[in-house]
């Protein structure tokens, strides 16, 4: 036997249709919203953990520590465009042979090719990934923007160290920078 409570009235299609539509609609949202997060989240784990190399853009405290000569650790210096970007832009040197601790300084080469003015940003990454925490700038040309006018170039100066608490397995480390074009033309 069949009761009232059993037997429900079918919603009628115009109603189901509605229902489905909001539902579909909530599920988008949220992964808009995942999505539109995921790339902040990505950037603070890498900067906390020094994931993916990312060094973030953090300066070292100038202040001494003891310097390691009996350890040498290997510091490769590797330059690249994003697509299309107007510059030349390579290191003065392709590695160097540093002791952790010790200060030391380099230069990136970079030249406007255009007959504009161009702002451009550097974006490092340091490889192995771990490596990133133990990788301390002390000066940078990444930490600001680098105006250039119509064909010229300059040196870039890096200055940094390699802390002596790098694990013993690491005896190579690579610094990388990609150079961006910005869009707008003010320093």
């Amino acid at each position: 036997m069949t009761t009232q409570a059993d037997v429900r009235e079918p919603a009628s299609p115009a109603a189901a249709n509605r229902r489905l539509v909001r539902r579909l609609s909530m599920g988008v949202a949220a992964m808009f919203a995942f999505g539109f997060a995921m790339a902040p989240l990505y950037d603070v784990l890498c900067q906390v953990t020094g994931l993916n190399g990312k060094t973030g853009g953090r300066v070292a405290a100038a202040q001494p520590v003891a310097v390691d000569a009996a350890r040498t650790v290997t510091v490769e210096f590797v330059a690249s465009l994003n697509a299309g970007a107007p510059w030349e832009f390579a290191p003065q040197v392709t590695r160097l042979q540093v002791h952790p601790g010790q200060f030391y300084q380099t230069h990136f080469l970079a030249r406007n090719l255009t007959g504009q003015p161009l702002t451009g940003q550097a974006v490092p990454s340091v490889a192995p990934g771990p490596a990133a925490r133990h990788f301390q700038k002390i000066e940078c040309f990444c930490f600001t923007r680098q105006l250039f006018q119509p064909g010229e170039g300059r040196e870039m100066p890096v200055t940094f160290r390699i802390d002596p608490e790098l694990p013993p397995e690491v005896r190579t480390v690579t610094l990388s920078y990609t150079f961006f074009k910005l869009d707008d033309a003010g320093g």
